[in-house]
């Protein structure tokens, strides 16, 4: 049966709908970046409503060079007049619990990074903001000990809760995704999100940087649709082998509307049918 429901603006998640979709850049690189990432992902979402993703601080970077983002104050700036431009809501990483109270006056949805969903203080404080919340499973975790990690944002009295599936470490520098995964999560009641792009990461695969094979996101996506979720992750921008971080991981923009016509018929096909457990 289908879990609950939780309405992000004009985005329904879960209660057995279309997927939502949230999607953009992996990092904020610029205002205007931004406003034509939004204008571009609005044009090949159409009809279907779409959350805009862009991190404004990337605090987990293999290496110390790499590129971090334009940084909080900026970065909510510009979030908040995509969501003002294009009416969409708007996402992205809180990484410590003194960044949760300013993000949470701007964003729709904070996002718990993979490396940080057991840190209790930020759970809370994350929770405390009231808006919803979108919890990466980290790559160590079995998906039944996601059930303690939304407790601990439950236990705040908010229950807009979102279960991100990004890939479980395999070996050195690969992840897999194991499906069954979804499911399991599915049982807490919480909205599942499945995160097609960090699924084909190779952590520091470049050794100062992580790879990745962007060629399998519309595989793993496919997949992930036809076992059942209630939201579907994309990273993308125009050009992602220029991208400052996780370029190979991102489907160019010019795909993305292809995609997501695809993804649509799994994910009608499987909500379709007599059994959406």
């Amino acid at each position: 049966m289908p879990g609950r429901m939780i309405r992000i603006g004009d985005v329904a998640v879960g209660g057995g709908g279309p997927f939502a979709l949230i999607a953009g850049p992996c990092q904020l690189e610029s205002l205007d970046h931004a406003l034509f990432m939004a204008q571009g992902i609005a044009r090949a979402s159409g009809e279907h409503p779409f959350i805009f993703k862009a991190s404004f601080d990337k605090a987990n970077r293999s290496s110390l060079g790499s590129a971090r983002g334009v940084g909080m104050h900026e970065g909510l700036e510009i979030l908040a007049r995509v969501r003002g431009e294009f009416g969409c809501p708007v996402l992205s990483d809180v990484h410590d619990v003194a960044q949760a109270g300013a993000a949470g006056d701007v964003l729709d949805v904070l996002q718990i990074p993979a490396f940080l969903c057991r840190q209790t203080d930020l759970l809370l404080a994350a929770g405390a903001t009231g808006r919803a919340i979108n919890i990466k499973k980290g790559q160590f975790l079995a998906p039944w000990d996601m059930a303690h990690v939304a407790a601990k944002v439950a236990s705040t009295g908010n229950e807009n809760i979102m279960l991100c599936e990004r890939g479980t470490s395999f070996g050195y520098n690969t992840l897999v995704s194991d499906f069954r995964g979804l499911p399991v999560m599915a049982q807490t009641g919480y909205p599942v999100v499945f995160d097609a792009t960090h699924s084909v990461q190779q952590p520091g695969g470049h050794g100062a940087t992580s790879g990745g094979q962007r060629q399998f996101v519309p595989t793993l996506a496919r997949a992930a649709c036809a076992v059942g979720i209630d939201g579907l992750f994309i990273e993308t921008h125009e050009d992602p082998d220029t991208a400052p971080s996780d370029g190979p991981n991102m489907i160019p923009l010019a795909q993305l509307g292809a995609l997501l016509a695809d993804l649509r018929r799994y994910d009608d096909l499987r909500k379709s049918g007599p059994d959406q457990a």
